[in-house]
């Protein structure tokens, strides 16, 4: 089959936590340097800062700099190789607004407003009305991925339906602008599920997100991990320490499931149903567990947050590369759909 594609990317809402790294850095930087038996690449990763996503629910822009450059060092610090994947900006790419605009000729409105997870989005937010950009944002999301003909999206099982949509506009446009030469412009991605999708927050009653405030950040040290994991939900049913816990609808021992290894989990297990293990120790347990695990990282993100200039230039440089792939794509859009001939010139 050969190297396939992999876009995947984030709002730049700055420094990042737990549920980002469990939930889409482990897998990014597996899917870089995934090999297959011949020692090709697997997959040829773009990871890219959706700084205009953010413009779907905050129209607030003065930290999207900052707060993409903050979320770039995490990147970095976890594993993501710029000489591997470019790291750039959406909105230092044109393309993706080009492509976009042609892009939402090919959908309705009803479609999107049947996206589940937009409904969630406006019940959560408690939206009283939705801007054209937002009811749009999925769309915008097609542009990103075949901006770069993604082949392979890695998503969480609540983004399918987002996968669902972009694969109904590629193939919408493959049927009404076959490309001269080489058929199908763009491919339909598949989804990939990702192994661990979500780290429930420390309330214990949504996934980790810094506007809720129940977030362990990757740049944590030790001392704040045990700070804020001390206010995690445990077991609502276990009132005194030696009272039999019930692990599996305990916040901490989610998380003990993804840093603590399997004999201590077993252990961990064992003791709390018993009685014979309180949750202050429960809890001490996972913040180091989580510390130590996030200890190389916090190394890392120290050594690029010295070297500002170096951090610039790697997304000043794979803008440079991604323009080169999102310009190449470009043109095979407006050659199959005979946009931009110069007069006087014939059809291809």
């Amino acid at each position: 089959m050969g190297t396939q594609r992999i876009l995947s990317g984030m709002r730049p809402t700055g420094k990042l936590h737990l549920g980002h790294y469990t939930g889409a850095l482990e897998n990014w930087v597996e899917q870089q340097n995934l090999l297959a038996e011949d020692g090709t690449r697997v997959y040829d990763t773009c990871f890219l800062i959706a700084d205009y996503h953010n413009l779907t629910t905050s129209l607030e822009t003065g930290e999207i700099y900052q707060n993409s450059l903050d979320m770039l060092i995490d990147w970095l610090a976890a594993g993501i190789d710029p000489e591997k994947s470019p790291l750039f900006r959406q909105s230092q790419v044109k393309e993706h607004t080009e492509l976009f605009l042609l892009f939402a000729m090919l959908i309705t409105s009803s479609r999107l407003e049947r996206n589940p997870t937009l409904k969630e989005q406006v019940r959560d937010l408690n939206m009283e009305s939705l801007t054209y950009g937002h009811l749009g944002y999925t769309v915008l999301q097609a542009a990103d991925i075949l901006l770069y003909k993604g082949n392979v999206v890695p998503v969480g099982e609540d983004q399918l339906p987002h996968v669902e949509i972009t694969r109904e506009i590629a193939r919408r446009f493959n049927n009404l602008y076959p490309h001269p030469l080489d058929g199908n412009v763009f491919p339909e991605p598949v989804p990939k599920i990702t192994k661990f999708a979500r780290l429930v927050g420390l309330d214990g009653k949504a996934k980790m997100s810094k506007s809720l405030g129940n977030t362990i950040l990757l740049s944590d040290g030790p001392d704040e991990v045990l700070k804020k994991m001390r206010t995690a939900v445990t077991d609502t049913r276990k009132i005194r320490k030696n009272d039999p816990g019930h692990p599996e609808i305990c916040t901490v021992f989610s998380y003990h499931k993804k840093f603590s290894d399997r004999e201590q989990l077993r252990s961990i297990e064992e003791d709390c149903r018993t009685g014979s293990l309180g949750c202050v120790d429960c809890k001490k347990l996972c913040a180091a567990n989580i510390s130590e695990e996030i200890a190389p990282l916090i190394e890392k993100r120290r050594y690029f947050e010295a070297r500002m200039d170096l951090v610039k230039s790697i997304l000043l440089e794979g803008e440079i590369k991604a323009r080169v792939i999102a310009g190449n794509t470009m043109q095979e859009v407006r050659t199959a759909m005979k946009l931009g001939e110069t007069p006087g010139t014939k059809n291809l």
